[in-house]
């Protein structure tokens, strides 16, 4: 099946490259002698060692810099890298609250973290790792190295495209760092590990090398939906800079949407199309939503087994009486729920149907039966809705291959989020698209959540406030919310409030150096290069 053929690559590429310890989940440094004498010696080996660059997105283990140990506080399922991310893009937001009291996990709603908090160490740490394999692969698969491993013809025409690819995951993570910390460390494949202190980069220039290398790597990736399930090509590239030039004017003080509207128009325009279910974009065999998906991080409950990923989108918002055979798994950990404003954004509920509550809007997914819309105490888990969005059953209503791992796989890119910057951008006074196709595109993304054209509005409600609001509802729990609201202005200001925001039970505004998150004490205790960001 198409879904295996990168996941099956994963452990043997893994164990291969001499990546992992005795713990089959805890990464560590690579061992340069092994990699380039072995597994770089074949194309076969070339393949493996991409497999480990992809896997790294779903794998899990030691977050920190090489022969650090394990960060303290940061445990197996904790480093993984899409729980770190929706902690930091979603836990600060009106999306999210969580009744746990780990290390560094209660600060983030309460917008009150430190430079020294585990969870902001850990993103910071797992992007970089990620950047190191994708530097390591690709110095590795320069022509003059697979010349002289004896590579050529067809064999080396593919690792051309593996190297293109590893630039992508590498230029998409920096635009992990660029969104959350601005001003990361800096270091490329011309740097050889260990041969130089990273110096410090600046937001407007990781701005420019992101935008630069994703134009680059453009005519060297595989052409729209022709690559492996869940390997980048063209259209990831497109959808990268759409969503960068959408956020151009926080990075770098420069609006950029026209640039936003060519890039999310020529994703819209390479064949595209919304699946007709809208709750079937989180289940287990979601591997079919190809029409759709334009990247994803892949899991398999029996090959990529975390706490972190999908099986952290199942399990955390499970709990109190929810039955967790429905949402195909041995149990509930009794953690994530939603906040009273995103509730707000959708109709009034009808009954309690599962899985949407009889709502008009099949995306509001929410699980309502002995839960409080109200939230009084954050660390109660009936006070707030819970979600049901992923779900670790196949769309038939059959099982998933393991209950206690997820087989979900996370879109990194979808075509909605494309429609929206596209309508967004116009909205914005971007110049290349019109008023009637971004109608059109917002009027697609609710048509589908309304079953027809119930949903649909009209020209003189399409405002950027409705489209701040449609994101809300279309994307909810994805991992956009804090960028999402720091475009608009929103998300250190009193002038909009949610529950307990800033700490406060009603909601209160914070300093705007929480804008973006601080370079961890950790890193700048070694690397003299690294100043902090402002306010910390």
């Amino acid at each position: 099946m198409k879904r295996k053929s990168i996941k099956a690559l994963l452990v043997t590429g893994i164990l291969s490259v001499s990546l992992i310890s005795c713990d089959k989940n805890k990464i560590i440094a690579p061992n340069d002698a092994v990699t380039s004498a072995q597994v770089y010696s074949t194309p076969a080996g070339y393949k493996q060692a991409l497999a480990k660059v992809y896997g790294s997105f779903a794998l899990t283990g030691n977050a920190g810099p090489a022969g650090s140990g394990d960060i303290q506080g940061i445990d197996e399922g904790t480093s993984d890298f899409f729980r770190l991310l929706w902690y930091l893009q979603e836990l600060p937001t009106d999306e999210a609250v969580i009744a746990w009291g780990d290390p560094g996990v209660p600060d983030l709603h309460a917008m009150n973290w430190s430079s020294s908090n585990v969870i902001n160490e850990g993103l910071y740490y797992r992007s970089l790792y990620q950047i190191t394999l994708a530097n390591d692969f690709i110095r590795q698969s320069t022509d003059a190295q697979l010349a002289s491993r004896g590579i050529s013809g067809q064999d080396a025409t593919n690792i051309r495209y593996f190297r293109a690819e590893a630039r992508f995951l590498r230029a998409y993570q920096y635009s992990v760092l660029l969104d959350l910390f601005g001003n990361p460390p800096f270091v490329t494949d011309a740097n050889a590990v260990g041969s130089i202190i990273p110096p410090q980069t600046d937001r407007v220039t990781l701005f420019n090398y992101v935008e630069s290398e994703l134009k680059a790597i453009d005519p060297l990736l595989v052409a729209p939906k022709q690559n492996e399930y869940g390997r980048a090509d063209q259209a990831a590239a497109w959808a990268l800079l759409a969503r960068l030039y959408l956020n151009a004017q926080v990075y770098t003080g420069t609006a950029r949407y026209n640039d936003a509207i060519t890039y999310s128009s020529k994703v819209i325009a390479a064949g595209y199309s919304l699946i007709p279910d809208y709750t079937h974009l989180m289940l287990a065999d979601n591997n079919k939503n190809t029409s759709e998906f334009i990247l994803t991080i892949n899991y398999d409950g029996n090959k990529t087994q975390s706490y972190g990923g999908t099986t952290f989108m199942t399990h955390a918002p499970v709990g109190g009486s929810m039955p967790a055979s429905d949402f195909g798994i041995t149990g509930g950990w009794d953690g994530i729920r939603v906040t009273s404003n995103l509730i707000g954004l959708f109709p009034a509920n009808a009954n309690l149907t599962f899985p949407n509550n009889g709502n008009p809007d099949t995306r509001a997914e929410f699980w309502t039966q002995g839960q409080n819309l109200a939230i009084n105490d954050v660390t109660s888990f009936t006070d707030g809705y819970a979600v049901n969005k992923w779900r670790n059953v196949n769309s038939d209503g059959s099982g998933a291959t393991s209950s206690s791992f997820s087989d979900i796989d996370e879109p990194i890119f979808r075509l909605s989020e494309q429609y929206l910057i596209y309508a967004e951008a116009v909205l914005r006074g971007g110049t290349g698209g019109d008023a009637n196709t971004a109608l059109k595109y917002v009027n697609l993304v609710r048509e589908r959540a309304y079953g027809g054209a119930a949903g649909d509005i009209n020209s003189g409600q399409l405002t950027t406030q409705f489209i701040l609001d449609e994101r809300g509802r279309e994307l909810y729990w994805e991992g956009f919310r804090r960028t999402d609201l720091i475009r608009y202005g929103l998300f250190t200001s009193s002038t909009y409030l949610w529950p307990f925001k800033g700490g406060v039970k009603t909601g209160t505004g914070v300093a705007d150096f929480r804008n973006l998150y601080p370079i961890p004490d950790a890193d700048r205790a070694v690397n003299p290069n690294l100043k902090q960001n402002p306010g910390y």
